[in-house]
């Protein structure tokens, strides 16, 4: 299903599948990456502000990531990314938690120096099972153009 940057269109939007996040994820992530004690402890964690083990904003932003990934829909065209903005932690993420992806496409901007690619600019909001966000943010995927 990969999508070439010219057929894209601004406004236009897609829905990533689901993945829940486990207590084994949210522990074995902060050992490596992020070892607060309400990511890593879940005794400290409950006399944490959050009052339980949540994952590390780092790791619900990886997570979301792959779920867009697995749509197949940059696989053939990726050629990596200038960045994000925008990224915001609305809501703490905790072990049983299901989350999915709702992506918007923000902007297009060809190249115009290099006419095999372009940028696209996709908003991104993670949802919980209850459809509430607990994250945002806007990124940009350098995207081949379809040759031919």
């Amino acid at each position: 299903m990969t999508r070439y940057l010219d057929e894209f269109a601004v406004g236009e939007k897609f829905t990533t599948g689901e993945a829940e996040i486990t207590e084994a994820m949210i522990l074995a992530f902060a050992r490596d990456y992020d070892p607060q004690p309400f990511h890593l402890d879940p005794v400290a964690a409950q006399e944490s502000i959050y009052g339980t083990l949540i994952a590390s904003g780092f790791q619900t932003l990886a997570l979301g990531f792959r779920l867009i990934w697995d749509t197949g829909v940059y696989a053939g065209s990726s050629m990596g990314s200038p960045g994000f903005d925008e990224l915001r932690w609305l809501k703490p993420v905790r072990a049983g938690d299901r989350l999915h992806v709702e992506a918007e496409v923000i902007g297009i901007t060809p190249s115009r120096s290099k006419p095999d690619r372009g940028i696209i600019r996709v908003a991104y909001r993670y949802l919980d099972r209850r459809g509430e966000p607990v994250l945002t943010v806007a990124m940009m995927h350098i995207l081949r153009r379809r040759q031919g």
